[in-house]
């Protein structure tokens, strides 16, 4: 496990989660989802009208994809100061957070 996953501030959103699944449950990666329950343990940000506004609203300033603006809202809507992402720009900073690769 990376060592920034082992961390106790780690926290998820819905739209993070569907990715996830849609990556796992490719046939290629038929054991990926035994571990389908291991979410559990961190904090998870739900789709809510007023995340699905301020993804909206960060799409439009920010340039970015919807999906990676809700991932943005979903974040500021828990607090967060740090996104750590593989594929939004390492180091940029979106709405007071910094996107860290953390495979870099």
């Amino acid at each position: 496990m990376h060592h920034r996953l082992a961390a106790d501030d780690i926290a998820l959103s819905v739209q993070v989660l569907q990715e996830f699944y849609l990556q796992a449950k490719r046939a290629t990666r038929p054991d990926a989802l035994s571990h389908d329950r291991t979410w559990l343990r961190f904090m998870v940000q739900e789709i809510t009208l007023p995340v699905m506004i301020a993804a909206l609203e960060i799409k439009a300033i920010c340039n970015l994809s919807y999906c990676d603006a809700a991932v943005v809202a979903a974040a500021r809507a828990l607090g967060c100061r740090e996104l750590l992402s593989e594929d939004m720009s390492h180091g940029r900073e979106v709405e007071a957070l910094t996107i860290t690769n953390p495979f870099r």
